[in-house]
């Protein structure tokens, strides 16, 4: 399973661009803070994640987020690589959130509204894959974990 939530801020305003082909891409950055405070100084470190999002998505992004706006995302995780323009010997390698849904996060001053507060990217169905019907409720269910231990506590978390 590829799933990846993030809840964070942007760094930047997304620009929105489309391809030759006029289908529109939006690339951004959410800085999302880091679970634990860093042990010898007490602050709470980030990281900052490259984020993707296409056609309708993009728009929707491009439109109502802007540099500092809290945002929700869920989507999947992509790798990729590349080779250095300069260095041709040189190779890029790169990770990156391909966006599924958005949806606005905090108060009125934070961009948020109490009603249609989400996007979600429409479905594409292939013929030849049987869809499941989705879940009756929205929630995530991960399965029972009452049999398990935890075995790393705050303390223990790496840095």
């Amino acid at each position: 399973m590829n799933k990846v939530i993030l809840v964070g801020r942007l760094t930047a305003d997304p620009e929105l661009r489309q391809t030759q082909s006029g289908v529109s891409s939006c690339r951004f950055t959410v800085a999302v803070d880091r679970r634990f405070p860093d042990k010898s100084t007490g602050e709470r470190q980030a990281d900052f994640i490259t984020c993707i999002a296409w056609k309708q998505t993009a728009e929707f992004v491009s439109r109502y987020f802007n540099k500092g706006k809290m945002i929700a995302l869920e989507g999947s995780l992509r790798t990729g690589k590349y080779q250095d323009k300069n260095h041709p010997d040189v190779t890029h390698y790169t990770t990156d959130v391909l966006v599924d849904n958005v949806e606005f996060v905090g108060g009125k001053n934070d961009g948020g509204s109490q009603q249609n507060n989400t996007y979600q990217a429409p479905v594409q169905h292939q013929a030849a894959a049987p869809q499941q019907p989705a879940p009756a409720n929205d929630s995530m269910s991960y399965g029972n974990f009452g049999e398990y231990e935890e075995l790393l506590n705050e303390d223990e978390m790496p840095v």
